[in-house]
């Protein structure tokens, strides 16, 4: 193999420096493997890649998962409602992967989380919810893998209703409580990343691919252009992995055509709405005419969604309308005693899913499977799936890539590799008194800071020991310390605000203004890291306030159309570049 094949755990450390070192190795050296795509399956390729020994490259055009990967329900799950559709395998193989995560891979990032599922027949529907359940437990636990969360239990209305008061009586006449996980997605996906660079990847984001290197039929590489200085290169590589979700048909054309596979857009939106208007303990699952709905605890939030709806507008910023809000509050206040309005809504984010496209016109029923193909030769497509089971639809693409080399590649290992901050996890947690007291921070904050970095929590220590003022809760956003804006940008490959402030941080959908009033306190932070003058400063706030107020905008307008076109009324981000 060619490039720089791991010898032994490197830096994991994504920062500005780390940036500039990835595109000079880009430009000088062939690598095994380049991924074109930071989402979770692009960065899952990597890691998979890395740590079978492959030299790798990641090319992202925009920040790590500013795509699907960050605007999902958040959940990993096995999909309950793909038993209906008899889907057997892939919830078998789900399970499998949600017990991996919260036990070996993810402790750290992945936590179990409660739902009650209300009935409201008696006899049969609770007979075929319960039976649902009882399979989806069974699955779980099958081929030896372990669960990692209790199994379900079948509750009296009177049960239900001590554990989520806020429920009508009269919606329901019992429950069936079962538990799933959740995590922060984007958060996640760069913890993923960092996994893969400390095996030896080579990263970058705001780098776009333009077109493809050939030598005859076979894909040799890349043509890449580095978005902040504009700067355009070539990156050799034997294999290329084509994992940009709602965006594969896009990078195929650049190939030369669409090829066989087809990938749809369904907009799922979501709302963020302030703990106290739900009174509950435990999450909510409703059925809906098309799928599911979720109730989702969210710190001091609960997440509420999703829809399922057809989307053939602008990909890099879908828009949720009036009307998706509206289904969204209708479903949920069917069985709220006190309902939510439009008021009660802090935030809204829309995500795509990228699924599989086939002969049925409703994207509700389109297939959350993945597939893997070789196009051309070089190239390796990955499409479909879903968040759960990134880390088999990893292993699938980076097969093909060893298939596609000359010589023995070894076989995936990434269901035995923690993610950073993974190992040690819960005995840096049992030592979390100790560590408030050492670190002048209230355990509170030590638990907060354990939930979202691991182990890497020293590093954030390390920071607020050198300067104390960074242990200070932000101004308007006091769930986060000033010092993970500054390690958002040192380690996290941060490269702009709203890269901060939408996905290393959640400040965007948890507070009422999404993050306008700390924009300036937080830009302030991230100048020195990034080396921003005093005029990309204030240009960072100033687009950062635009596109809240286009987002906002889009959301009062009754349909797609009229909230795409709100929405593409905010201005792309300034290249750091730019003087």
């Amino acid at each position: 193999m060619t490039g720089s094949p791991v010898t032994g755990l490197g830096n994991s450390r994504l920062g500005p420096a780390e940036r500039a070192a990835a595109l000079d190795r880009m430009g000088r050296e062939e690598f095994d493997v380049v991924v074109v795509g930071g989402g979770i399956v692009g960065a899952g390729a990597a890691l998979d890649a890395a740590t079978r020994g492959l030299s790798v490259a990641v090319v992202e055009a925009r920040d790590f998962a500013s795509g699907t990967s960050s605007r999902s329900s958040k959940l990993i799950h096995g999909g309950l409602r793909y038993l209906e559709q008899y889907n057997f395998d892939l919830v078998r193989e789900a399970l499998t992967e949600r017990g991996l995560l919260l036990q070996q891979i993810a402790p750290h990032l992945v936590r179990p989380v409660p739902f009650l599922l209300p009935t409201t027949k008696r006899v049969w529907e609770r007979g075929y919810f319960g039976a649902g359940v009882a399979l989806y437990d069974l699955l779980s636990v099958q081929m030896g893998s372990t669960r990692g969360v209790p199994h379900h239990k079948h509750l009296t209305r009177r049960g239900a209703l001590k554990l989520a008061p806020s429920l009508r009586k009269d919606a329901f006449v019992g429950a069936i409580q079962l538990w799933d996980a959740q995590m922060d997605d984007a958060r996640y996906v760069m913890m993923v990343l960092r996994t893969a660079a400390e095996y030896g990847a080579q990263i970058a984001s705001r780098t776009q691919c333009i077109g493809f290197l050939r030598e005859g039929e076979r894909v040799t590489g890349l043509r890449v252009r580095d978005l902040e200085s504009g700067a355009t290169s070539e990156v050799r590589a034997k294999q290329v992995v084509n994992a940009t979700g709602v965006w594969t048909d896009d990078i195929q054309e650049l190939v030369g055509g669409r090829g066989q596979i087809h990938v749809r857009a369904s907009k799922g939106i979501h709302l963020v709405v302030p703990k106290d208007r739900i009174h509950s303990a435990t999450g909510i699952l409703l059925r809906t005419e098309k799928s599911v709905l979720f109730v989702i605890p969210w710190g001091r939030h609960w997440i509420i969604g999703t829809t399922d709806t057809g989307w053939t507008l602008d990909k890099a910023h879908p828009a949720a309308s009036k009307a998706d809000i509206d289904y969204v509050l209708d479903h949920v206040n069917s069985v709220l005693t006190t309902p939510l309005t439009h008021d009660d809504v802090e935030g809204v984010y829309a995500g795509l899913r990228p699924l599989l496209s086939g002969e049925n016109d409703e994207t509700s029923k389109l297939s959350r499977e993945h597939i893997v193909a070789h196009p051309v030769p070089g190239l390796v497509l990955i499409a479909g799936g879903k968040f759960t089971t990134y880390r088999v639809m990893a292993k699938d693409a980076i097969d093909a890539v060893a298939h596609g080399l000359d010589g023995k590649v070894a076989e995936s290992c990434t269901d035995r590799i923690p993610l950073v901050g993974g190992d040690g996890f819960q005995a840096m947690w049992n030592a979390r008194h100790r560590l408030a007291a050492k670190s002048g921070l209230h355990v509170a904050r030590i638990e907060h800071l354990l939930g979202r970095h691991g182990t890497l929590v020293d590093d954030l220590l390390g920071l607020i020991k050198d300067k104390p003022d960074l242990g200070k809760p932000l101004a308007g956003a006091d769930d986060y310390l000033r010092a993970e804006i500054v390690y958002a940008a040192s380690h996290e490959g941060a490269r702009h605000l709203n890269d901060v402030l939408a996905r290393r941080t959640r400040i965007s959908i948890e507070t009422w203004d999404r993050g306008i009033g700390v924009a300036k306190e937080a830009a302030d932070l991230l100048a020195p890291v990034l080396g921003w003058s005093k005029k990309q400063t204030d240009r960072e706030v100033e687009y950062y306030r635009k596109r809240i107020e286009a987002e906002r905008d889009s959301q009062s307008k009754v349909g797609d159309q009229e909230a795409d076109a709100t929405r593409r009324g905010a201005p792309d981000i300034v290249p750091t570049a730019t003087p």
